[in-house]
């Protein structure tokens, strides 16, 4: 990682990667921050970086905002939460005097968009922010070779970490008992508060106010579904994001060290889509929560899971360009699938059968159908879900694929580390270790409709998601009611 004069000697030189041979800023016009991951003015880090080299350079600000017409299995659903909470953004920049200019682009042309961008607005210098997926780091390297050309700095900032990805570990971790005390000497260094953004002095053409309604009308209706509903579980954007953070502090996270496991308790944060799509970063929630002085068992508990966990996820795609496949598995993992992958299976469905929620299994179906009706799955049901499509499709291969795919597409927070990883623990054994061997699964976790049946009501979740009850008897399933009928009835009998 190399430094740069570019940089004001106050600023953290391990936050950022040169990926440039280019490492200084040149005389330019202005400074170009490439939006991506993290869409946020306030408490964004790769937003302060190129508000302070253009400030060290005595030149404006200016935001460029590739907005892609598909992404992987996204639905219009993603789509209008993205362009919502970017609609923000513009004011939040205009408010600043901060030009943000949005530039529709096809995936494969997202790269030329940029480069185009620092030609045309003469940046001396181009920062972008940090995503480890691997369409993201295609973007950058094209972007990066494009700038060499003509001496321009590209500067990658990680802005949605506490502890930078590249700095929290130099290589894929086994899992969190690996990276948590990694993660744990470094979390008081880079735990901060962060400077407010200033405002560009010198005098810019902030240009007319993004129409986002023909912005969203340029999706490809090819490869994204126009379909899915857009429901208003989640409001999109940095303001409403805070003010739901608010309520979980007030009134959940008292209780969440104890109950966050149990879908029919509403104590999550449910910040998911808010973080997947950059409006609010997780430092500024740990901050907060830091400062409240009080439920410090449900603070260590929300830390683990937005720090440890949630970092873990990057940290495996970032070193791992096989996130989404079976190769991405560890070798006992791989191994183990392949020599059970042909194993018979007592039910099988079509992924058109499973998107309808058409399955044998009550709680699967209610699991399926509030990440549809609500655009997320309570995250100890995902857990389940992925199980069953592994125990539930011809092979380990498809039923990631559908995982994926079926997350992908419905929930706010898809498309991301943690959406992959979420799948790849539970149909690949990543973050895991090798259980007991069985059918189907191999060594791979097991877990089952009696072991739910052990933490939670599952007729009271059920029962707030129709028809995953009637499907089941459908498909010749018994539902939760029976069960707890017959179980009743076995007591009475044994007395």
């Amino acid at each position: 990682m190399s430094s740069s004069k570019a940089f004001s000697a106050d600023f953290d030189s391990t936050r950022y990667r040169l990926l440039t041979e280019a490492s200084e800023a040149k005389d330019g016009d202005c400074v170009l921050y490439w939006m991506g991951r993290d869409q946020r003015v306030e408490d964004n880090y790769a937003m302060l970086a190129a508000r302070g080299i253009a400030k060290e350079q005595n030149v404006p600000l200016k935001v460029v905002f590739p907005f892609y017409t598909s992404f992987n299995d996204m639905s219009v659903r993603q789509f209008t939460f993205m362009s919502k909470g970017l609609e923000e953004v513009e004011r939040d920049c205009r408010a600043l005097n901060i030009p943000f200019m949005v530039k529709v682009s096809s995936p494969d042309q997202v790269a030329e968009t940029v480069s185009e961008a620092a030609k045309e607005h003469k940046a001396g210098a181009v920062v972008s922010d940090h995503m480890p997926l691997k369409i993201f780091k295609e973007w950058n390297a094209a972007v990066a070779a494009d700038l060499d050309k003509s001496d321009v700095p590209l500067f990658q900032v990680d802005a949605a970490n506490v502890v930078p990805v590249w700095v929290a570990s130099d290589k894929q971790e086994v899992g969190a008992r690996t990276l948590r005390p990694k993660i744990n000497k470094l979390y008081s260094r880079y735990l901060k508060e962060f400077d407010k953004v200033e405002a560009n002095t010198e005098k810019c053409d902030l240009g007319p106010l993004t129409n986002w309604k023909e912005v969203l009308g340029s999706l490809d209706a090819k490869k994204v579904d126009l379909s899915v509903s857009v429901p208003s579980t989640f409001v999109p954007g940095r303001t409403a994001a805070m003010a739901a953070f608010q309520d979980f502090c007030d009134n959940k996270l008292k209780k969440y060290a104890d109950n966050r496991n149990d879908p029919n308790l509403d104590v999550q944060s449910g910040m998911g889509p808010w973080i997947r799509f950059g409006q609010v970063g997780f430092q500024r929630l740990a901050l907060n929560v830091k400062k409240l002085g009080k439920y410090s068992d449900g603070v260590a508990a929300f830390i683990e899971e937005g720090v440890v966990r949630r970092e873990l996820s990057d940290n495996f795609c970032f070193y791992n360009s096989n996130y989404d496949t079976l190769t991405g598995a560890a070798g006992w993992a791989r191994e183990s699938l392949q020599l059970h992958s042909t194993d018979a299976r007592e039910y099988t469905y079509t992924k058109e059968e499973f998107e309808k929620a058409l399955t044998h299994d009550d709680l699967w179906n209610a699991a399926q159908i509030q990440l549809v009706n609500e655009g997320k799955m309570h995250g100890f049901l995902r857990m389940y879900w992925a199980k069953k499509i592994l125990e539930w499709t011809t092979s380990p291969a498809q039923a990631l694929e559908w995982g994926v795919y079926l997350n992908d597409k419905f929930s706010f927070d898809g498309s991301c580390p943690n959406g992959y990883v979420g799948v790849g623990w539970s149909v690949m054994g990543v973050h895991d270790m090798g259980w007991k061997e069985r059918d189907v699964f191999g060594k791979i976790r097991f877990m089952n409709y009696n072991g739910c049946k052990r933490k939670f009501d599952i007729f009271n979740f059920v029962s707030k998601y129709e028809p995953a009850a009637g499907n089941a008897l459908a498909a010749g399933g018994e539902i939760a009611v029976e069960k707890k009928a017959k179980k009743s009835a076995k007591k009475q009998k044994t007395k």
